[in-house]
């Protein structure tokens, strides 16, 4: 490839708030597409009062999950302005993609059926909370909810202990990511065949597609899968340790791995021991292993047995804080953290590269309305005239 923006050329209209739509308008953008944020009048994408606020008083979420973007603000259940944006979409726009609540679009005059039909080649993509269909359909959904309903949060955490969820918003994420996978390849259909079509992702989806393992796993066994801490049902030792100072985690779940930490933490008789002569023993016999490992690692800093275990090539890490992370010299290498164009702030940048060149970070994320006339003002201005009843 000899561009970093394989999108360019690409208009996509996002009608989205808070994370999913939103993630994915920014991925779409950051490859090359022109993305055109549509806000409500006032207060516009709910995250723009979201703190912590950067030293320009806008919102570290807001920034994070917008940036590349144009901001126009539109009240579509104003007729006349719901037309013009109608027309911009009919005109201009090769992608829609929304995450307002079931119906929502419909409501206003902008669902899938009313814009594939007046324009056959949009692509149009609906996340959604509970999917397109099925009893649940009308429910809301958030992250905390979708990780508790699809049971991830029954895996999270350490038995004995109330349930946790992921730290970060995993589904409302990686639902825009899907999004993005299910766009670009409705775009490809429609590039091939002129004929776009209607898109449909949500969160309870993504949730379950998350379990992929575990579900298959309790297919085949019946064995309902529980909480492991730091730990793998399937693999061991694969778990964090206590260390005399902190924690370390340690991944020696195959047999050549565990092989190197026995005789790396001294224990070699561990190899012949029929206990652990695998990894399906292994598992079999874990409490029995942690009970010899535990001890053992507690007897030295976290810093020492790094040493000890890389030397010997057993696949190990610190637990980092996200300070730590910000300095460390591998993210610095790739060059993922990226410095905003006017020095307000850093983000992550996407996790690609294209002939080793990450999409740059070009704009910051807009004020609201910022491109309102740039965007609206000749449209405006041919359709002055009333809108039909």
């Amino acid at each position: 490839m000899t561009t970093s923006f394989p999108l360019s050329g690409i208009t996509v209209i996002e009608i989205g708030h808070t994370v999913a739509a939103p993630y994915a308008g920014m991925i779409l953008a950051e490859l090359g597409a022109n993305v055109i944020k549509i806000e409500n009048p006032g207060d516009g994408d709910y995250t723009r009062g979201m703190p912590p606020f950067r030293q320009d008083h806008t919102s570290a979420v807001y920034q994070a999950l917008n940036r590349g973007k144009r901001s126009v603000v539109v009240d579509m259940k104003n007729p006349s302005e719901a037309r013009i944006l109608r027309e911009l979409i009919v005109e201009q726009a090769d992608v829609v993609i929304h995450n307002l609540k079931f119906g929502a679009m419909e409501g206003l005059g902008f669902g899938s059926d009313d814009m594939c039909a007046l324009k056959p080649a949009l692509v149009y993509c609906n996340v959604g909370a509970f999917g397109h269909t099925g009893p649940l359909r009308e429910r809301p959904g958030y992250d905390p909810l979708m990780q508790a309903y699809a049971g991830i949060m029954s895996i999270m955490g350490e038995d004995g202990r109330p349930p946790v969820r992921v730290g970060v918003s995993i589904t409302d994420m990686a639902a825009g990511m899907w999004a993005v996978i299910g766009i670009q390849a409705a775009c490809r259909e429609a590039q091939v065949t002129g004929q776009g079509g209607v898109v449909d992702t949500s969160l309870f989806e993504t949730a379950l597609g998350w379990l992929t393992v575990q579900y298959s796993s309790f297919d085949a066994s019946g064995v309902v899968p529980k909480r492991e801490g730091s730990g793998l049902a399937m693999m061991a030792p694969y778990q964090a340790f206590e260390s005399s100072d902190s924690h370390l985690m340690v991944a020696a779940g195959n047999d050549n791995n565990f092989i190197r930490l026995c005789r790396a933490i001294n224990q070699p008789d561990l190899v012949g021991d029929p206990r652990f002569a695998a990894n399906k023993n292994r598992v079999a016999n874990r409490p029995a292993l942690l009970e010899i490992l535990e001890p053992v690692f507690k007897s030295d800093t976290t810093q020492r047995w790094l040493d000890r275990l890389e030397q010997a090539g057993v696949p190990c890490s610190p637990i980092n804080s996200i300070d730590q992370v910000v300095g460390d010299p591998q993210a610095e290498a790739l060059g993922i953290f990226q410095k905003s164009p006017d020095g307000t702030g850093t983000v992550l940048g996407l996790p690609l590269s294209f002939d080793a060149v990450r999409p740059p970070f070009r704009t910051t994320a807009p004020r609201l309305g910022e491109h309102t006339e740039q965007v609206l003002g000749a449209l405006r201005s041919r359709l002055a005239t009333p809108a039909e009843d």
